[in-house]
């Protein structure tokens, strides 16, 4: 399935990320996948993305959709070509756009799941929350901070921002098959942020995340960027295997 080129403007992501055993992932992660670790664990987290003026790249500004969307992510690698590449598994995409969640698949990567989002900001302050239609749930609190968490396994922002730009290319599961993305942002900057209340009915699954298996670690704030996106791969599972395994 060929998805067209796609540009327009991040005008806010967040990402809010937790350590993992990398155990857990194997169950969760397709081959040829493998989690990316950092200091021993694996890395999964929420991006909670409003994108605005997105069109297949050539259209004008016009002709346009925005939404804000939330896509559950694994920081994973691979090999391709006897090379590791790295970028991030999404099992999961939400969106407040009726649009997008037709299609997913066709002009957008993976299956979009329609949720009633409710968003408020202002003055460093950042309130996220969903809905979706299956009843899959998620809100977050968090404020802007001058100071990088301590307590994270990162210990600098300049450390987990290495990290994150890493995970350019995405991975989602559409039926039989893996769609990719590539996405690119120009400008990259992140900033701490400081968070105070996430919860997220996904990570909360104890089938899939054993209690006290997943810790919060950090939070990490981008604003206004320029972004494009081109698909990668549309493969069949078995297609897909074949052609990035060693």
């Amino acid at each position: 399935m060929n998805i067209p080129a796609i540009k327009g403007i991040i005008d806010r992501r967040i990402l809010i990320n937790f350590t993992v055993d990398p155990g857990i992932i194997t169950q969760i992660v397709p081959l040829p996948f493998r989690a990316k670790t950092y200091q021993g664990k694996a890395i999964v987290g929420i991006c909670l993305i409003r994108l605005r003026k997105i069109r297949p790249r050539g259209l004008p500004g016009l002709i346009s959709l925005s939404s804000e969307n939330a896509a559950h992510r694994i920081a994973i690698e691979w090999m391709e070509n006897g090379e590791t590449r790295e970028g991030v598994f999404i099992p999961r995409r939400d969106t407040s756009s009726k649009i997008n969640s037709l299609v997913g698949g066709r002009i957008f990567p993976g299956i979009h799941h329609h949720a009633e989002f409710d968003v408020q900001e202002g003055n460093g302050l950042y309130q996220v929350a969903f809905k979706s239609s299956d009843g899959t749930t998620l809100s977050i609190k968090a404020e802007k901070t001058p100071e990088f968490g301590a307590d994270s396994i990162f210990k600098t922002i300049e450390n987990a921002s290495q990290f994150f730009q890493g995970g350019a290319i995405g991975y989602s599961p559409s039926g039989q098959h893996f769609e990719g993305l590539e996405l690119k942002t120009y400008h990259w900057k992140v900033e701490p942020l400081s968070v105070s209340q996430v919860q997220s009915s996904f990570f909360e699954d104890e089938a899939v995340f054993p209690k006290g298996s997943i810790q919060f670690d950090n939070a990490l704030l981008m604003t206004q960027l320029q972004a494009t996106q081109t698909a990668t791969c549309g493969n069949t599972e078995e297609q897909f295997k074949t052609s990035l395994s060693d």
